[in-house]
Protein backbone atom coordinates (compact mmCIF):
# COMPACT_ATOMS: atom_id res chain seq x y z
CA UNK A 1 0.00 0.00 0.00
CA UNK A 2 1.17 3.34 -1.16
CA UNK A 3 1.34 6.07 1.97
CA UNK A 4 1.07 9.41 1.21
CA UNK A 5 3.92 10.83 3.00
CA UNK A 6 3.25 14.41 1.91
CA UNK A 7 0.08 14.23 3.58
CA UNK A 8 0.24 16.82 7.10
CA UNK A 9 -2.85 17.92 9.56
CA UNK A 10 -2.85 21.36 7.66
CA UNK A 11 -4.64 19.56 5.20
CA UNK A 12 -8.05 18.66 7.43
CA UNK A 13 -8.30 22.03 8.46
CA UNK A 14 -11.57 23.86 6.57
CA UNK A 15 -13.31 27.02 7.36
CA UNK A 16 -16.00 26.73 9.95
CA UNK A 17 -14.28 23.29 11.57
CA UNK A 18 -12.80 23.33 15.06
CA UNK A 19 -8.62 22.42 14.66
CA UNK A 20 -7.84 19.05 16.70
CA UNK A 21 -5.94 18.34 13.49
CA UNK A 22 -2.85 20.55 13.91
CA UNK A 23 -0.40 20.34 16.78
CA UNK A 24 0.27 24.50 17.36
CA UNK A 25 -1.16 26.46 20.22
CA UNK A 26 -3.93 28.54 19.58
CA UNK A 27 -3.74 31.42 22.18
CA UNK A 28 -2.19 34.85 21.27
CA UNK A 29 1.15 35.62 20.64
CA UNK A 30 2.73 37.69 24.45
CA UNK A 31 4.35 41.15 23.68
CA UNK A 32 7.91 40.22 24.59
CA UNK A 33 7.52 38.20 20.89
CA UNK A 34 5.64 40.00 19.07
CA UNK A 35 7.22 43.26 20.03
CA UNK A 36 10.16 42.35 18.20
CA UNK A 37 9.22 40.47 15.66
CA UNK A 38 6.68 43.71 14.52
CA UNK A 39 10.11 45.65 14.89
CA UNK A 40 12.23 43.69 13.03
CA UNK A 41 9.96 44.80 9.99
CA UNK A 42 11.55 48.12 9.81
CA UNK A 43 14.36 46.38 9.43
CA UNK A 44 13.58 44.24 6.06
CA UNK A 45 15.88 46.44 3.83
CA UNK A 46 19.41 44.41 5.10
CA UNK A 47 20.25 40.98 4.50
CA UNK A 48 19.35 38.78 7.73
CA UNK A 49 22.29 38.52 10.33
CA UNK A 50 21.84 35.79 12.15
CA UNK A 51 24.42 35.69 14.42
CA UNK A 52 22.67 37.50 17.38
CA UNK A 53 20.12 34.78 17.14
CA UNK A 54 22.45 31.81 16.86
CA UNK A 55 24.29 33.43 20.11
CA UNK A 56 20.75 33.28 21.99
CA UNK A 57 20.21 29.80 20.69
CA UNK A 58 23.56 28.21 21.84
CA UNK A 59 23.06 30.10 25.01
CA UNK A 60 19.74 28.54 25.57
CA UNK A 61 21.08 24.91 25.24
CA UNK A 62 24.54 25.05 26.72
CA UNK A 63 26.03 25.06 23.42
CA UNK A 64 28.74 26.84 21.73
CA UNK A 65 28.06 29.14 18.45
CA UNK A 66 29.65 27.18 15.98
CA UNK A 67 26.90 23.86 17.10
CA UNK A 68 24.09 25.85 16.53
CA UNK A 69 22.27 25.79 12.78
CA UNK A 70 19.14 28.15 12.61
CA UNK A 71 16.80 26.91 9.50
CA UNK A 72 13.75 27.85 8.21
CA UNK A 73 11.70 25.42 10.45
CA UNK A 74 12.35 22.16 10.84
CA UNK A 75 11.33 20.64 7.58
CA UNK A 76 14.09 22.52 6.07
CA UNK A 77 16.54 21.16 8.67
CA UNK A 78 15.11 17.07 7.29
CA UNK A 79 16.26 18.55 3.53
CA UNK A 80 19.85 19.82 4.30
CA UNK A 81 20.00 16.22 6.23
CA UNK A 82 19.14 14.73 3.06
CA UNK A 83 21.09 16.37 0.66
CA UNK A 84 23.80 16.85 2.86
CA UNK A 85 24.41 13.16 3.60
CA UNK A 86 23.95 11.46 0.39
CA UNK A 87 26.78 9.20 0.78
CA UNK A 88 24.69 7.42 3.41
CA UNK A 89 24.26 3.64 2.48
CA UNK A 90 21.39 3.04 4.65
CA UNK A 91 19.34 5.50 5.98
CA UNK A 92 16.70 4.23 8.68
CA UNK A 93 13.26 5.85 10.07
CA UNK A 94 11.56 4.83 13.10
CA UNK A 95 7.79 4.97 12.53
CA UNK A 96 5.27 5.92 13.55
CA UNK A 97 6.86 9.38 13.45
CA UNK A 98 6.44 12.62 11.02
CA UNK A 99 6.60 11.80 7.84
CA UNK A 100 8.78 14.52 6.82
CA UNK A 101 12.33 13.16 7.09
CA UNK A 102 11.69 10.20 5.31
CA UNK A 103 9.95 12.26 2.30
CA UNK A 104 12.97 14.48 1.98
CA UNK A 105 15.32 11.62 1.84
CA UNK A 106 12.93 9.69 -1.05
CA UNK A 107 13.20 13.06 -2.73
CA UNK A 108 17.13 13.25 -2.16
CA UNK A 109 17.45 9.82 -3.62
CA UNK A 110 18.11 7.29 -0.82
CA UNK A 111 16.53 4.22 -0.01
CA UNK A 112 14.58 4.18 2.69
CA UNK A 113 14.59 1.72 5.60
CA UNK A 114 11.77 1.46 8.16
CA UNK A 115 11.70 0.05 11.61
CA UNK A 116 7.83 -0.06 12.92
CA UNK A 117 7.34 0.16 16.74
CA UNK A 118 4.14 -1.37 18.05
CA UNK A 119 1.08 -0.28 19.47
CA UNK A 120 1.00 -3.87 21.83
CA UNK A 121 4.42 -2.46 22.51
CA UNK A 122 3.11 1.02 23.32
CA UNK A 123 5.12 2.56 20.96
CA UNK A 124 8.27 2.10 23.09
CA UNK A 125 11.37 2.58 21.37
CA UNK A 126 13.41 -0.59 21.26
CA UNK A 127 17.20 0.14 20.30
CA UNK A 128 18.23 -3.61 19.45
CA UNK A 129 14.89 -2.82 16.38
CA UNK A 130 17.31 -0.91 13.73
CA UNK A 131 20.01 -2.27 12.20
CA UNK A 132 24.09 -2.63 13.33
CA UNK A 133 24.68 -1.13 9.76
CA UNK A 134 22.33 1.55 9.36
CA UNK A 135 24.58 4.98 9.42
CA UNK A 136 21.89 8.21 9.29
CA UNK A 137 18.76 6.93 12.00
CA UNK A 138 16.04 9.47 12.01
CA UNK A 139 13.68 9.25 15.38
CA UNK A 140 10.95 11.75 16.89
CA UNK A 141 10.71 12.62 21.00
CA UNK A 142 8.66 13.31 21.94
CA UNK A 143 7.54 11.32 18.84
CA UNK A 144 4.53 12.60 15.98
CA UNK A 145 1.67 11.39 16.08
CA UNK A 146 2.12 8.76 18.81
CA UNK A 147 2.72 11.31 21.23
CA UNK A 148 5.15 8.51 22.99
CA UNK A 149 8.12 10.43 25.13
CA UNK A 150 11.08 7.81 24.76
CA UNK A 151 14.04 7.95 27.34
CA UNK A 152 16.78 9.69 26.35
CA UNK A 153 18.92 7.07 27.74
CA UNK A 154 17.57 4.54 25.39
CA UNK A 155 17.75 7.08 22.40
CA UNK A 156 21.66 7.62 23.19
CA UNK A 157 22.04 3.64 22.94
CA UNK A 158 21.69 3.95 19.07
CA UNK A 159 24.48 6.43 18.55
CA UNK A 160 27.92 5.04 17.66
CA UNK A 161 30.58 5.88 15.35
CA UNK A 162 30.30 6.29 11.77
CA UNK A 163 26.42 6.84 12.18
CA UNK A 164 24.12 10.06 12.41
CA UNK A 165 21.27 10.15 14.29
CA UNK A 166 18.74 12.73 13.90
CA UNK A 167 16.50 13.16 17.22
CA UNK A 168 13.66 15.68 16.11
CA UNK A 169 12.43 17.22 19.15
CA UNK A 170 10.12 19.57 17.47
CA UNK A 171 7.78 18.98 20.62
CA UNK A 172 10.30 18.60 23.88
CA UNK A 173 8.78 22.52 24.43
CA UNK A 174 5.65 21.16 24.98
CA UNK A 175 6.56 18.20 27.57
CA UNK A 176 6.66 18.20 31.27
CA UNK A 177 7.23 16.16 34.41
CA UNK A 178 6.97 17.02 37.93
CA UNK A 179 9.88 17.28 40.00
CA UNK A 180 12.05 18.30 36.48
CA UNK A 181 13.44 20.91 35.83
CA UNK A 182 13.26 21.61 31.98
CA UNK A 183 12.56 19.43 29.62
CA UNK A 184 12.23 15.67 30.23
CA UNK A 185 14.33 13.64 27.82
CA UNK A 186 15.78 16.08 25.78
CA UNK A 187 18.92 15.41 24.32
CA UNK A 188 19.66 19.07 23.02
CA UNK A 189 22.41 19.78 25.86
CA UNK A 190 24.52 16.62 24.90
CA UNK A 191 27.58 17.45 22.87
CA UNK A 192 29.10 14.23 23.83
CA UNK A 193 27.37 11.77 21.56
CA UNK A 194 29.12 11.20 18.47
CA UNK A 195 26.81 12.17 15.13
CA UNK A 196 24.02 13.24 16.92
CA UNK A 197 21.77 15.75 15.51
CA UNK A 198 18.94 17.67 17.13
CA UNK A 199 16.01 19.59 15.22
CA UNK A 200 14.01 22.03 17.35
CA UNK A 201 10.97 23.73 16.13
CA UNK A 202 9.47 26.82 17.33
CA UNK A 203 6.30 26.98 15.38
CA UNK A 204 4.14 24.65 17.97
CA UNK A 205 4.19 26.55 21.26
CA UNK A 206 4.22 29.34 20.20
CA UNK A 207 1.83 29.45 17.36
CA UNK A 208 4.71 30.38 14.29
CA UNK A 209 4.09 28.11 11.65
CA UNK A 210 3.52 30.60 8.84
CA UNK A 211 6.88 32.04 10.02
CA UNK A 212 9.37 29.43 9.22
CA UNK A 213 11.88 29.05 12.28
CA UNK A 214 13.85 25.95 13.69
CA UNK A 215 17.05 25.00 14.49
CA UNK A 216 19.02 22.06 14.75
CA UNK A 217 22.37 21.00 17.06
CA UNK A 218 25.31 19.35 15.86
CA UNK A 219 28.97 19.07 16.13
CA UNK A 220 30.93 22.03 14.35
CA UNK A 221 31.78 20.02 11.10
CA UNK A 222 28.57 17.68 10.74
CA UNK A 223 26.87 21.68 10.88
CA UNK A 224 29.11 23.00 8.89
CA UNK A 225 28.25 19.98 6.16
CA UNK A 226 24.92 20.88 6.87
CA UNK A 227 25.61 24.49 6.57
CA UNK A 228 27.01 24.26 3.12
CA UNK A 229 23.64 22.68 1.75
CA UNK A 230 21.34 25.56 2.67
CA UNK A 231 21.00 28.69 0.64
CA UNK A 232 21.96 31.66 1.77
CA UNK A 233 20.15 34.03 3.85
CA UNK A 234 17.62 30.98 4.61
CA UNK A 235 15.79 32.63 7.42
CA UNK A 236 14.06 35.95 7.34
CA UNK A 237 14.72 38.68 10.11
CA UNK A 238 11.65 38.51 11.10
CA UNK A 239 12.10 34.80 12.56
CA UNK A 240 15.57 35.35 13.82
CA UNK A 241 13.88 37.86 15.89
CA UNK A 242 11.46 35.13 17.37
CA UNK A 243 14.35 32.85 17.24
CA UNK A 244 16.15 35.09 19.26
CA UNK A 245 13.33 35.78 21.56
CA UNK A 246 12.33 32.45 22.62
CA UNK A 247 15.57 31.70 23.86
CA UNK A 248 15.34 34.67 25.87
CA UNK A 249 14.91 33.20 30.24
CA UNK A 250 10.99 34.71 29.92
CA UNK A 251 10.14 32.97 27.37
CA UNK A 252 11.81 29.46 28.62
CA UNK A 253 9.55 30.37 31.93
CA UNK A 254 6.37 30.95 29.61
CA UNK A 255 7.31 27.59 27.94
CA UNK A 256 7.49 25.56 31.08
CA UNK A 257 4.35 27.17 32.15
CA UNK A 258 2.80 26.30 28.99
CA UNK A 259 3.70 22.56 29.05
CA UNK A 260 2.44 22.24 32.75
CA UNK A 261 -0.97 23.42 31.34
CA UNK A 262 -0.88 21.17 28.58
CA UNK A 263 -0.14 18.18 30.66
CA UNK A 264 -3.33 19.06 32.74
CA UNK A 265 -5.15 19.76 29.39
CA UNK A 266 -4.23 16.27 28.12
CA UNK A 267 -5.18 14.41 31.05
CA UNK A 268 -8.51 15.96 31.17
CA UNK A 269 -9.01 14.44 27.43
CA UNK A 270 -7.43 11.24 28.26
CA UNK A 271 -9.94 10.71 31.23
CA UNK A 272 -13.04 11.59 29.00
CA UNK A 273 -11.45 9.48 26.19
CA UNK A 274 -10.92 6.29 28.77
CA UNK A 275 -15.44 6.74 28.45
CA UNK A 276 -15.66 6.70 24.84
CA UNK A 277 -16.63 3.18 23.40
CA UNK A 278 -14.22 1.37 21.17
CA UNK A 279 -11.91 3.39 21.59
CA UNK A 280 -7.72 2.71 22.83
CA UNK A 281 -5.04 5.85 23.77
CA UNK A 282 -1.95 4.64 21.91
CA UNK A 283 0.87 4.25 24.49
CA UNK A 284 1.48 7.20 27.60
CA UNK A 285 0.81 10.13 25.75
CA UNK A 286 3.36 13.25 26.40
CA UNK A 287 2.69 15.99 24.32
CA UNK A 288 0.00 18.51 23.06
CA UNK A 289 -1.37 15.63 21.40
CA UNK A 290 -3.05 11.95 21.58
CA UNK A 291 -3.57 9.16 19.00
CA UNK A 292 -6.31 6.95 19.02
CA UNK A 293 -7.30 3.13 17.33
CA UNK A 294 -11.25 3.08 17.00
CA UNK A 295 -13.05 0.67 14.21
CA UNK A 296 -14.14 3.10 11.41
CA UNK A 297 -11.68 5.80 12.35
CA UNK A 298 -11.59 6.44 8.57
CA UNK A 299 -14.99 7.40 8.18
CA UNK A 300 -15.57 8.64 11.92
CA UNK A 301 -13.29 11.26 10.99
CA UNK A 302 -15.68 12.15 8.21
CA UNK A 303 -18.38 12.53 10.30
CA UNK A 304 -16.95 14.40 12.46
CA UNK A 305 -15.81 17.11 9.85
CA UNK A 306 -19.40 16.89 9.08
CA UNK A 307 -20.48 18.03 12.92
CA UNK A 308 -17.54 20.61 12.82
CA UNK A 309 -14.89 19.08 14.41
CA UNK A 310 -11.18 17.95 12.42
CA UNK A 311 -8.85 16.22 13.22
CA UNK A 312 -5.90 14.28 11.97
CA UNK A 313 -6.59 10.52 9.74
CA UNK A 314 -4.14 7.97 10.83
CA UNK A 315 -3.66 6.18 7.87
CA UNK A 316 -0.45 8.29 6.51
CA UNK A 317 1.68 7.43 9.26
CA UNK A 318 3.47 4.64 8.24
CA UNK A 319 2.80 1.83 11.23
CA UNK A 320 -0.54 3.17 11.56
CA UNK A 321 -4.13 2.51 9.59
CA UNK A 322 -7.51 3.53 9.06
CA UNK A 323 -8.36 2.76 11.83
CA UNK A 324 -5.91 5.67 13.72
CA UNK A 325 -6.92 9.58 14.68
CA UNK A 326 -4.72 11.88 16.21
CA UNK A 327 -6.12 14.82 18.28
CA UNK A 328 -4.80 17.87 19.29
CA UNK A 329 -5.10 18.83 23.03
CA UNK A 330 -7.46 21.86 23.37
CA UNK A 331 -8.64 23.57 26.22
CA UNK A 332 -11.16 21.21 28.52
CA UNK A 333 -14.39 23.31 27.26
CA UNK A 334 -13.47 21.74 23.78
CA UNK A 335 -13.06 18.42 25.21
CA UNK A 336 -15.58 18.35 26.53
CA UNK A 337 -17.56 19.10 23.27
CA UNK A 338 -15.71 17.62 20.63
CA UNK A 339 -15.40 14.30 23.26
CA UNK A 340 -19.16 13.91 23.44
CA UNK A 341 -19.66 14.78 19.70
CA UNK A 342 -17.34 11.92 19.06
CA UNK A 343 -18.89 9.76 21.49
CA UNK A 344 -22.52 10.13 19.62
CA UNK A 345 -21.12 9.36 16.37
CA UNK A 346 -19.69 6.32 17.65
CA UNK A 347 -22.81 5.11 19.22
CA UNK A 348 -24.75 6.21 16.49
CA UNK A 349 -22.45 3.87 14.45
CA UNK A 350 -23.01 0.29 17.54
Amino acid sequence: MTIDLGHHGDTEVGAGLIDLAVNVRHEPMPGWLADPIKESLTQLRAYPNDREATAAVARRHRREIDEVLLTAGAAQAFVLLAQALRGARRPVVVHPQFTEPEAALRNAGHEVGRVLLHAEDGFRLDARLVPEEADLVFVGNPTNPTSVLHPAAAIAELARPGRVLVVDEAFADTTFRDGVDGEPESLAERSDLEGLVVLRSLTKTWGLAGLRIGYLLAAPELRERLAAAQPLWAVSTPALAAATACASPTAIAAEREIAARVAAERDHLLRRLAHVPNLTVAGTPASAFVTVRLPSADKIRLELRERGYAVRRGDTFPGLGPDWLRIAVRDTAITDAFVATLTDVIEERL
